[in-house]
């Protein structure tokens, strides 16, 4: 196979012909709780512009949801990973919600959703209004059925004036939640609308509010999720944490070390990139709840290559590395995304995420990897 790189010329790559011998089922993990945050599968026929509303493939979003939930992972539904702000809109979500939640208890399957305030229009909103959205969606949640996941909001960081709004809509909310929630702080990283969240872009100062918020209501509390993609701080963050309360690193770029921990303390796992190395991730979780973090370690290491470059700078962006992965390993025909979004990353970028992933062993059938990736380079140019 030719293969592009960045700036032109290409180079020739010999794709593996040996299958990924993960298979489903095995015992449920036990050691750590994990989350796969999930994407979406576009609908392809729909005639649609990256303004419309999204357009999804109902059958193939939920069977891909089916897959996770079969090799023991629970579901983290309507994230960032689900292009929840960048193409998925609130209607869109709502529904992916429902048809989640309730294909989760049809299975069995462990699932999370995210709650947050994207049905407000664009613009200014004051924080009364920033936090009837969020009771709105709080409530749809909970009435699908499916355990509540605190996303940070555009709208709370545009409209609040310091941390003092953040201690009271976070208070307000937790006051009112009938089942332990998880918290997510979501770096500028992976949304800029998200600077200065907390009330301040200090980061140990913006700690100091997250933890406060965290200590007052520590028993609605089920955990944190952290997307900051800095290790030493999740792990000072997660040692400060009052008993009980989990943390869930988000950070793509240091999972495994995270996530095996030290004498003090590991964390639990909430990611996107847990998407396409699910079946990997989950067969290496297995090996850690026999007390073998080397051998955790030795599964889990090599994926990081993979992972830092679908994070790579704009972090945004990575969803459509995600989304190609899971065309190429045949969870669904097409590499099309909501909102268009599969042109989001350039041709050499995908290719080199092809090359590492089919290096790792993820492809279920990696001759049909290998004829959709030459497919992809011809009609982009590349001869084959």
């Amino acid at each position: 196979m030719i293969l592009p790189v960045a700036g032109g010329g290409t180079y020739s790559y010999t794709p593996r012909t040996e299958p990924s011998s993960f298979v489903a089922g095995g015992a449920p993990l036990v050691s750590r709780t994990v989350f796969s945050a999930a994407h979406v599968v576009a609908d392809p026929y729909a005639d649609t512009s990256p303004d419309s509303p999204a357009a999804v493939d109902w059958d193939s979003t939920l069977a891909f949801r089916r897959h996770l939930w079969s090799h023991g992972l629970g579901v983290a539904e309507a994230m960032d990973t689900a292009q929840r702000g960048m193409g998925l809109d609130w209607a869109g979500a709502a529904e992916l919600i429902r048809r989640s939640a309730a294909e989760a208890k049809a299975v069995g399957g462990t699932i999370a959703c995210g709650a947050g305030t994207d049905q407000l229009t664009p613009g200014a909103h004051d924080v009364a209004t920033v936090t009837a959205a969020y009771e709105e969606q709080l409530a749809l949640v909970g009435e699908a059925g499916a355990q509540v996941v605190l996303m940070a909001s555009r709208a709370l960081a545009a409209a609040a004036s310091g941390p003092e709004d953040y201690l009271a809509v976070y208070g307000h909310l937790l006051r009112q939640a009938t089942e332990p929630v998880v918290l997510h702080w979501l770096g500028p990283m992976f949304d800029p609308a998200l600077e200065g969240y907390w009330g301040t872009s200090d980061l140990d100062a913006a700690t100091d509010t997250f933890l406060d918020v965290i200590a007052a209501h520590s028993d609605k509390i089920d955990g944190i999720k952290v997307s900051l993609l800095d290790a030493q701080r999740e792990i000072d963050l997660r040692r400060r944490l009052p008993e009980g309360v989990r943390c869930y690193t988000g950070d793509d770029f240091h999972y495994p070390e995270l996530i095996a921990g030290d004498a003090q303390g590991f964390s639990h796992a909430l990611l996107g990139i847990f998407d396409p190395l699910g079946p990997l991730a989950a067969e290496a979780v297995r090996v850690l709840d026999t007390g073998d973090r080397e051998g955790f370690r030795t599964l889990l290491d090599p994926t990081v290559e993979l992972s830092r470059h679908l994070f790579r700078t704009p972090t945004r962006y990575y969803k459509t590395g995600v989304v190609l992965l899971a065309w190429l390993a045949g969870h669904q025909s097409h590499f099309t995304m909501v909102g268009g979004l599969q042109s989001a990353r350039s041709l050499p970028h995908l290719a080199r995420a092809y090359e590492l992933a089919d290096g790792l062993g993820l492809f279920p059938d990696p001759g049909l990897a290998a004829t959709r990736m030459r497919a992809l380079l011809h009609v982009n140019g590349v001869a084959q």
